[in-house]
């Protein structure tokens, strides 16, 4: 319980410098009345759009928690039963509880990065990625205290080798609740920003953010929903079931360990908070002229750095066998050589965007068919790195001469991947609050020299974001083989097996892969047509009220931004059930109807073919939103040539791509493995 406490310690210890770092940013200056006007309009739609969808979500929550019980009820666990539903309400609300913290803050810090721009470009730098911070340091310590209070209290009056089995329903609540966030939000945000840049920029050639198109208030309210709520809610229940499938794997280990092998990942992952407060602390511009990138990345590395420093420490101290240390660097080199990989392919100075650019010189079907051969061809260097990582960790892991020694490697792994989980959301943070602030600059009609700087960090935001997906995708993989490992020994657990095999050679297993497999293109086809099809009723509300309001477009009248923000909300909350839906019930009949071995092979394939989509879908997206900037930037043209019309093609393709389908199928992976964990004895 020492170390429960320590972890618990810490998490509040990091709630109160994120605290700290609020009231800061609450008392920077808010802006001009015209920068208020609009950043009100965006506060005003963000938070009306998230009540409403964490109400849908609530009730659908509530009902499955309820099924839950019931299930466990008629196969005569009672006591499992109502652990596992109170664990999974649990995870829910502290789900819930992430997305919108990561909104709260993004809404008031937008407007504050505004006016730093009118100072110097390292006072608006600073002060958006110091928000962002907060809702990174928030999350996961909200995960780690989360996690950590449900053991404690599962653990009165049980074994302690029991309680990670009767939490995986935190794990659950938390990834059911974050794919209904993600893909609400994702919707939600590229739908208004597909409808705005097709009809704003292609058909009449009006910049971004201007205020005469009645999308572009909805534009800017999906930034925050979509990139803050959605993504906050992603990456707290990535580390929380990351955690909770080491803390299983640990059992395995318990004679050699004991309540140390358990706890380990809480105890690393509270360190790694401790790092990032650290190093967010680092982050500013040395000289105006410098690149915001390469403060981020110096932030970044100082965080490895001192993530590495408290592994070994931690390592030395629970484990005592460094094999355990070496495996929790490859997970710490595996994050940074993903962002590197995910940099080269998104960044316009590389080979893969200039390629695309070039290539919208011949017209749109060019321009599409180079970005989705880059996208394709992004999938290849991540999967190399992730396969040596997994080898590499459980060969290190096997060092340690410990019977499930390996396995536990590729967990220490996962662990020092995700260590440095709070800096990256505070990037990913950082992009929807630039984003905005250029937003806020261009509709208030700011000085010049401000919408320069936030340009600047606008375009950065776009690379933390793209590199944010490829983290999250990566971790998702490391984590999905974690989850994996632990729904076998789940069903070791409850059949006696001393091995389970899954043989892929018996036909019903064959067919569980084969569905699990379909099910990522199906979920996928579900999020970017709700995407099209809002996209479509905004372009033609936007035309309407242009064509019935001439005045709109001369700038003399406002448009009625309410109306498309309204189209988004109900859009949004309609198309988001279905595909979470589909993803419960067909996971159930698999696995009652082919039984546990058929749902391993459809959780393993479903892994593998998600972690690839979902590589394709982030990077190509993001490869040609970055296309579209270079161009406008003045290659080939500029703003306004036919080659930005063809870019501008590209990007609205990319949109539903790098925004909706792709961070949701980085939830989908985790939570068919936590589905599949919680229903174990409904399969056996």
């Amino acid at each position: 319980m020492q170390l429960l406490l320590l972890v618990i310690t810490i998490s509040i210890l990091a709630l109160c410098f994120a605290y700290y770092l609020t009231r800061q940013l609450l008392k920077k200056d808010s802006g001009t009345p015209a920068m208020q006007e609009v950043a009100n309009a965006i506060r005003i739609g963000a938070g009306a759009f998230l009540k409403r969808q964490y109400m849908t979500i609530g009730i659908i929550s509530f009902a499955l928690a309820i099924l839950i019980f019931i299930i466990y009820l008629s196969i005569g666990k009672f006591d499992l039963g109502w652990r596992t539903s109170v664990s999974f309400i649990f995870g829910a609300v502290s789900s819930g509880i992430a997305g919108i913290v990561g909104m709260w803050i993004s809404i008031r810090a937008n407007v504050r990065t505004t006016s730093a721009a009118r100072k110097s470009m390292n006072d608006a730098f600073v002060t958006a990625f110091r928000a962002g911070a907060i809702s990174g340091v928030v999350i996961v310590a909200l995960s780690l205290l989360g996690v950590s209070v449900i053991y404690s209290l599962f653990s009165i009056g049980i074994d302690s080798k029991e309680v990670p089995f009767l939490i995986v329903g935190y794990g659950f609540g938390a990834s059911f609740v974050a794919l209904f966030a993600q893909l609400g939000g994702g919707i939600y945000t590229k739908a208004a920003d597909v409808g705005s840049d097709l009809v704003g920029k292609i058909e009449k050639g009006i910049p971004e953010d201007d205020p005469r198109n009645p999308a572009v208030i909805a534009d800017n309210v999906g930034d925050n929903v979509g990139d803050c709520a959605g993504r906050g809610a992603d990456l707290f229940e990535s580390t929380a079931a990351e955690n909770i499938g080491a803390m299983i794997l640990g059992v395995a280990l318990y004679p050699h360990f004991g309540i140390n092998g358990v706890l380990f990942p809480l105890v690393v992952r509270a360190f790694g908070l401790i790092a990032t407060t650290i190093g967010v602390m680092t982050v500013k511009l040395r000289k105006e002229s410098e690149n915001p990138m390469s403060a981020l990345n110096r932030g970044y590395y100082i965080t490895s750095i001192l993530v590495a420093i408290a592994f070994y420490l931690t390592t030395k101290w629970l484990l005592g066998n460094v094999v355990f240390f070496y495996a929790g660097v490859v997970g710490i080199i595996t994050s940074i050589l993903i962002v590197w990989i995910t940099v080269y392919y998104t960044q316009s100075n590389f080979r893969p965007v200039k390629s695309i650019a070039k290539s919208c010189l011949t017209g749109h079907a060019t321009n599409v068919i180079t970005g989705f051969a880059v996208a394709l061809e992004a999938t290849v260097l991540p999967v190399i790195v992730l396969s040596f990582a997994l080898l590499a960790s459980y060969w290190l892991g096997s060092l340690s001469g410990f019977p499930g020694g390996g396995l536990y490697g590729t967990a220490v792994a996962t662990m020092g991947m995700l260590a440095t989980a709070a800096y990256i959301l505070a990037m990913d943070t950082f992009g929807p609050i630039t984003d905005n602030a250029g937003g806020i600059a261009a509709m208030s009609k700011s000085a010049e020299e401000v919408r320069v700087r936030t340009d600047k960090l606008d375009s950065v935001g776009n690379t933390t974001k793209a590199l944010t997906k490829g983290y999250a995708i990566g971790s998702a993989a490391l984590a999905a083989f974690l989850l994996f490992s632990a729904y076998l020994d789940d069903v070791a657990k409850y059949t006696g097996l001393k091995v389970v095999v899954i043989d892929l050679s018996k036909i019903q297993v064959f067919v569980g892969a084969l569905i699990g497999a379909m099910l990522v293109f199906l979920f996928s086809a579900f999020a970017i047509r709700a995407v099209g099809e809002t996209a479509f009723t905004i372009v033609n509300e936007v035309r309407r009220q242009w064509s019935e309001n001439k005045e709109i477009l001369t700038g003399k009248e406002k448009p009625d931004y309410a109306r498309v923000v309204d189209i988004c909300v109900k859009a949004s909350l309609k198309e988001m059930v279905l595909p979470g839906i589909v993803v419960l019930v067909v996971t159930i009949i698999v696995g009652v109807v082919l039984g546990y071995e058929s749902a391993a092979a459809y959780l393993m394939v479903a892994t593998i073919t998600g972690i690839l989509m979902a590589l394709l879908l982030n990077t190509g997206g993001g490869a040609w939103d970055n296309a579209k900037k270079l161009i406008e930037e003045g290659a080939y043209g500029g703003k306004g040539s036919d080659a930005h019309k063809a870019a501008v093609t590209g990007d609205t393709i990319g949109d539903p791509f790098k925004d909706t389908a792709g961070p949701s199928l980085h939830v989908l992976i985790k939570l068919l493995s936590t589905i599949t964990l919680v229903l174990v004895p409904l399969f056996i």
